[in-house]
């Protein structure tokens, strides 16, 4: 092959890489805005008594505030199950907080150290699951924070009986180290983004350890929470096992706010290759192919080789362009709403896309994962198993 043959095909594949980058930066932003336009549930009709569990694992900035907002709920029958190993666990002390702060509100505390799987947070959702007293569970991770109507809306999509599980997307909410600001771009700018494409087009196998809402009838049905206790991605586990009893998954358009704190870049890069890691055990065939959706890099690679002929074409250019100007409003998007300067992260969108790369990357060459300050081995099945 001669070499203006070889540069015309490195042209061709620059245009092919401009044009996914490009389809796919439009795309993820009209689906986050589609997704805006979305109305709550209203309903009239009696909710059922519902528990809420939380299982905790040590203090975290907002931690009292967090798990607050689940006790202020505007609902008519609520119990709140907060569950720990450890009878040293920091985190006891907000919750002796908010027993004074709340006497009349159904709050248990269950202190058990007994691990019934490889997934620690599963363990001690099994450990709580005793002290339930209603037929209506929302599991909730400990750094969410709700509204008052949050269990309202999460709970009325199950008046549906062909509904099994109720699921949220999220909102990551940074605390101020610069890390903690990466680690909450990667959540809203790129994460929830690709879920909520698929949601798009009709994909429906989402479920976020956020929130998961289910009847205690479905999980018996499913054989428990010990189906998922060696799982990594258990809310994943959690959906497929419900969709494998021909019970549809709901995506409630609530968005909880989860609290960011990354304090260091070693411990942002830890949480972001689980996280990546996770996606890889989901989807092992197609995970290569995540990078076609990290659409600023692909875009510049794209530009590069079109260079390799000639000066890149108006085409090119344009094409370049709409990625860049659809990756800055899909950044701007999810900030209007919110609290922070409009403008405090436009300058890390760069830094963002370039470490996300980098995360998946390195998930090729990595079968171990830190959480909670304990390392763990994840097989291809993505079971979990200690490495200690």
């Amino acid at each position: 092959m001669s070499m203006s043959a070889i540069h015309s095909l490195l042209a061709v594949m620059g245009l092919a890489s401009l044009s996914v980058a490009a389809g796919y930066a439009l795309l993820a932003l009209i689906a986050v805005l589609v997704w805006r336009t979305r109305d709550r549930i209203q309903t009239s009709v009696k909710l059922p008594p519902v528990t809420v569990l939380k299982p905790l694992c040590g203090t975290e900035p907002g931690l009292y505030e967090n798990l607050r907002s689940f006790c202020l709920q505007d609902y008519p029958e609520f119990q709140v199950i907060f569950g720990v190993r450890d009878r040293d666990d920091p985190a006891l002390a907000v919750v002796a907080r908010l027993l004074a702060e709340f006497p009349s509100l159904p709050i248990d505390v269950v202190v058990d150290p007994r691990q019934h799987g490889g997934n620690r947070k599963v363990s001690s959702l099994i450990n709580m699951l005793a002290q339930a007293r209603h037929d209506v569970l929302v599991m909730a991770d400990s750094d969410a924070c709700v509204g008052p109507d949050y269990l309202a809306a999460v709970t009325a999509p199950l008046l549906d009986r062909k509904v099994g599980l109720v699921t949220c997307i999220y909102h990551g909410e940074p605390t101020q180290p610069i890390w903690s600001r990466l680690g909450a771009m990667y959540v809203n700018e790129w994460y929830v983004p690709s879920v909520l494409l698929a949601w798009l087009f009709g994909h429906r196998s989402y479920a976020s350890g956020q929130t998961l809402c289910m009847r205690r009838e479905t999980l018996q049905r499913i054989g428990g929470l010990r189906a998922i206790a060696d799982h990594l991605a258990d809310d994943y586990r959690l959906g497929e096992l419900v969709r494998g009893l021909g019970l549809r998954i709901a995506l409630s358009p609530y968005v909880p706010k989860a609290e960011h704190h990354e304090p260091t870049l070693d411990l942002l890069l830890r949480h972001e290759l689980r996280w990546m890691r996770t996606l890889r055990v989901l989807r092992p065939r197609s995970f290569g192919l995540i990078f076609f959706g990290f659409s600023l890099p692909l875009a510049a690679v794209g530009l590069l080789l079109c260079e390799v002929e000639a000066s890149p074409s108006t085409l090119a250019w344009t094409l370049f362009q709409i990625t860049v100007l659809a990756r800055v409003a899909l950044h701007f998007t999810h900030r209007l709403r919110g609290d922070r300067p409009l403008l405090a992260d436009f300058w890390l969108v760069p830094a963002r896309d370039l470490l996300l790369c980098w995360v998946w990357w390195r998930t090729f060459f990595a079968s171990r994962i830190t959480w909670r300050g304990s390392e763990f081995d994840v097989d291809a099945h993505g079971i979990m198993r200690s490495s200690s």
